[in-house]
């Protein structure tokens, strides 16, 4: 039988955690705070740990950075109420096999049970936790974003990160050199489509002064700007194939050659991005395929921002604060029931210019719909139809979103009573607000 610790200073969600893991079939501990469920595991015999991050005295991350420093260490699972970017990537990178959201189901507890007492052992070094949020959404898409950044942020590999124009690709790019281990040496970021084809070496691997033609002084190139620490080539895809064929010569060697000079060693992690479709451009002969393996050794995904609908009025709220720190802007019910309803062809960035315009054109505190009533020429979607690519969770998540706005508005903002018109309780009614991001503070 299995020994479970419980660390959370909510006693209530304790006890009913620890009934939960008892009728799994394993035995429960419980610990009120950081110290105490340390002292538990210095005792020995615990075989995982489910750890509350929001508790008096020691941090939950701090716990967790000294429990995964233990040989050998034993396995975490951080449950919270309070998720965000910031905790989610630390928490995986400092070796926590899940992230989750309270409140957690008899079922979804089980299965996480399952894969703590399956984990292997692997200790990791606590590294300080950089303090500002990078990355703002609750939804399940971007939390395997935000999971995935804490696995790779300390490995060396190659990261491609593709997804549409405006999703943020750089942002996770940024995200996950400051949440690395070379986060102390530099961030260098290319854009390959904006540096004309004949200057893009000189911009990578440098020249030596009279090299060519205009070039009056030395330059070392972004290769060598970033030694120690990360390059990002972003738009990668519009690279020509000369061009690339110096790339991948310079990722293989880890050597550059600047024009007119003799080579010189690099140590750089490179991070690359794209918005363009690589298989297809290397089907057509556009893209070389050793270049495209070499660069996405671990690819990542990013969800168009109409696929994680959830986030939202978190971003909007995010750039409405950014926008005016000193009197930002909040969105009204009706106003979020707009921005829910919009395609957003333009992704993340197509919302943070909205709340920009919003900001500078609308005088009073509350955004209405018609405040954003610009949105309105683009293309809609129904929300109760399903994407051609969306998962049974993602159509799901997207339904309870749209009834729960429905039965929020046909009763005014009174949750007992729209929880009442969805025939559920009020307590899973907040629950769904937090996952789905529909709170309005």
């Amino acid at each position: 039988m299995s020994r479970v610790l419980v660390i959370d200073d909510d006693a209530a969600l304790r006890e009913s955690l620890a009934e939960t893991i008892e009728d799994l079939g394993h035995d429960a501990l419980q610990a009120g705070d950081g110290e105490a469920g340390l002292g538990l595991i210095a005792a020995g015999g615990v075989d995982a740990v489910l750890l509350d991050l929001r508790m008096p005295g020691l941090g939950g991350l701090e716990v967790l950075a000294r429990i995964r420093a233990r040989t050998p260490p034993v396995a975490v699972a951080v449950l919270t109420a309070h998720a965000n970017a910031a905790n989610t990537i630390e928490a995986i990178r400092l070796g926590a096999i899940d992230h989750l959201t309270k409140p957690v189901g008899r079922e979804a507890l089980a299965a996480l049970l399952g894969r703590l007492l399956r984990a292997a052992p692997a200790a990791a070094s606590p590294v300080a936790v950089p303090e500002a949020e990078s990355l703002v959404g609750r939804s399940p898409q971007w939390r395997e974003v935000q999971k995935a950044i804490g696995l790779l942020a300390d490995s060396d590999a190659s990261v491609l990160i593709t997804g549409e124009t405006g999703t943020g690709k750089e942002v996770v790019a940024q995200t996950i050199h400051a949440h690395g281990q070379r986060r102390r040496k530099p961030f260098v970021a290319v854009n390959c489509a904006a540096i004309p084809t004949e200057l893009l070496e000189s911009q990578l691997f440098g020249h030596v002064r009279g090299a060519f033609t205009g070039a009056v002084a030395d330059r070392i190139g972004s290769f060598r700007e970033a030694d120690g620490g990360t390059l990002f080539l972003d738009e990668i895809g519009d690279m020509d194939l000369g061009m690339q064929a110096k790339l991948l010569r310079a990722l293989q060697e880890r050597v550059v050659l600047p024009v007119g000079g003799r080579p010189a060693s690099i140590d750089v992690r490179i991070l690359s991005a794209t918005h363009r479709d690589l298989p297809a451009l290397i089907a057509a002969g556009r893209f070389r395929e050793d270049l495209f393996y070499r660069l996405g050794v671990v690819p990542l995904q990013l969800p168009a921002l109409r696929e994680r609908a959830a986030d939202i009025p978190l971003l909007a709220e995010h750039f409405l604060q950014l926008a005016d720190p000193a009197a930002p802007r909040r969105l009204g019910m009706a106003a979020r029931e707009r921005l829910l309803a919009h395609h957003w062809p333009g992704n993340v960035r197509e919302l943070q210019n909205a709340m920009q315009r919003v900001t500078a054109m609308v005088r009073q505190r509350a955004v209405e719909a018609a405040d954003v009533g610009f949105l309105g020429g683009s293309a809609a979607y129904d929300e109760t139809e399903p994407g051609g690519d969306e998962t049974l969770e993602q159509a799901v998540g997207r339904l309870e979103t749209a009834m729960i706005r429905r039965a929020l508005a046909a009763s005014g903002g009174n949750r007992t009573e729209a929880a009442r018109r969805l025939g559920i309780h009020r307590q899973l009614l907040h629950a769904k607000l937090r996952r789905y991001g529909l709170e309005t503070g």
